[in-house]
């Protein structure tokens, strides 16, 4: 290229260009976000200088009746500490690596993608699971709805691809979820525990909300001490619900 532009010469350059268009600027990509994606939110004092923040994983990406494009977690993520259901709650891509069971994803090296913004927020909190309270007993789902201006739905993310929704498989089929903190972990499902599910499958904080699959099919949330609530059980309730989620199918 310096060869030819020696040859030509400034004056033949400059004309050159003048007849060339300059080529129109590229818009940014869009962040892809699905089942597995790590998530931030809660973040104080501010977004750019955070000292305290919560981190969940995403359980599935999808549209609902009205054509919105819907994350869905755990709700016990957007609760704080007086109880208050944190609806309105600004969600953030969690931009730190993925960490695996052998080398978990330091919770301190969370940061918000910046560059990408917010990608969506909180509109419907559910009731937690309360497994260790007395509290009423939830299937701990919450319902984000995403900014598609920022955000792609995609349906890999780490070791895990969703393809489908279907009911938890038999007792002593393997099953695997994708969390942020502790990435790919598989064990068998054990059996049911009220209206959940239980496996061997191994989460850690950070990991409430990963997406627990069977194959390519996405079965339930997961949410700590080895318990899932079933995706079926979570849809029928956002569509009784109404608004936001309902109507909840995966995004093609």
């Amino acid at each position: 290229m310096l060869r030819v532009l020696r040859t030509l010469g400034i004056a033949a350059l400059l004309a050159s260009m003048s007849l060339v268009a300059a080529p129109p600027a590229s818009a940014d990509p869009l962040a892809a976000v699905g089942g597995g994606t790590g998530i931030i939110f809660r973040l104080a004092p501010t977004p750019e200088a955070p000292t305290s923040y919560t981190t969940c994983t995403l359980t599935a990406v999808g549209r609902d009746s009205a054509g919105n494009l819907v994350g869905l977690t755990n709700a016990h993520c957007f609760i704080d500490a007086q109880g208050k259901k944190l609806v309105g709650e600004p969600v953030y891509r969690d931009s730190s690596p993925a960490g695996t069971a052998f080398a978990p994803a330091p919770p301190e090296a969370s940061r918000p993608d910046l560059a990408t913004g917010a990608i969506g927020t909180v509109t419907y909190v559910g009731t937690p699971n309360n497994l260790l309270s007395t509290g009423p007993k939830g299937l701990d789902y919450a319902v984000i709805k995403l900014d598609e201006t920022r955000v792609a739905p995609t349906s890999t993310v780490g070791g895990v691809t969703i393809t489908s929704i279907g009911a938890p498989p038999a007792n002593g089929t393997r099953m695997c979820k994708e969390g942020h903190r502790t990435g790919l972990t598989c064990g068998m499902k054990l059996g049911t525990s009220g209206i959940w599910f239980t496996h061997l499958i191994w989460t850690n904080a950070g990991d409430s909300g990963a997406p627990v699959v069977a194959g390519q099919t996405l079965v339930g949330n997961a949410w700590g001490v080895q318990h899932s609530s079933p995706i079926l059980s979570i849809i029928d309730e956002m569509n009784a619900n109404g608004g936001v989620g309902a109507g909840f199918h995966l995004a093609s």
